[in-house]
């Protein structure tokens, strides 16, 4: 069967089936999938003079959790949580106290 053949089926159209919504509350990225990033947090872009704990003071008002943001992006910063570089986006996990 054809493209036209199934354009001039008059007899066999059928409703198209809405997409199925995710749970309420629940990000989805386009292919539906859980979006990770929101459900871990903000992310933030690294300036110049940013340091792991000057971006956790800001962010959560306490310097010294800036472990939590290094062990959420230990991937993108590397073995050395004092080398982030300028333009690195960090994801900025929701706060544990």
């Amino acid at each position: 069967m054809g493209l036209f053949d199934f354009l001039s089926n008059e007899g066999e159209k059928k409703p198209v089936e809405p997409a199925a919504k995710p749970a309420a509350g629940g990000a989805t990225d386009f292919f539906g999938n859980a979006d990770k990033t929101a459900a871990a947090g903000e992310t933030y872009t690294v300036v110049s003079g940013d340091s792991l704990s000057k971006i956790a003071r800001n962010h959560y008002g306490d310097g010294s959790k800036w472990h939590q943001i290094y062990e959420a992006n230990k991937a993108i910063i590397g073995s050395d949580p004092d080398k982030i570089e300028v333009g690195q986006v960090l994801t900025l996990p929701k706060a544990v106290s």
